[in-house]
């Protein structure tokens, strides 16, 4: 005599691992565009925050010399205030540590040539040359 009831399983059925494949695809396809932002976030805050330096280096320099140092002599006056090499940045289309003269006051537009920094030697206002991060 047969009984019809409960069977003694052994393994997942192929419509279960379906809707677990399935479930998993939504979630990677929700996180990952997060994760991978991460590095853009790290070198944005990255050039935020070389900037925030530069910017307290140059004051040094004006304390202690009564006035800004020249766009060509940046890189070696602020070499006495910073821990390390001249910062270089990691973001924009001119990621490098080159300095550019500007006579902008305030900086609002990006300067030609390929620096990664653009600096008014009169105000002593450094920003990052590039259109989308000059307003930091």
């Amino acid at each position: 005599m047969r009984t019809y009831g409960v069977r003694n399983r052994k393994a997942f059925t192929l419509v279960e691992l379906v809707v677990v494949v399935l479930i998993i695809g939504i979630i990677a396809a929700v996180a990952a565009p997060r994760m991978f932002d991460t590095a853009s976030d790290a070198r944005q805050n990255s050039t935020r925050q070389s900037l925030v330096v530069l910017r307290s280096a140059i004051e040094l320099y004006n304390a202690k010399n009564n006035g800004y140092p020249t766009a060509a002599a940046l890189k070696t006056a602020c070499k006495d205030y910073l821990k390390g090499p001249f910062p270089a940045i990691q973001i924009g289309a001119n990621q490098n540590d080159t300095v550019v003269a500007s006579t902008q006051n305030p900086i609002s537009t990006p300067e030609a040539g390929g620096a990664g920094w653009v600096y008014n030697q009169t105000t002593g206002n450094i920003s990052v040359n590039d259109a989308t991060y000059i307003i930091w």
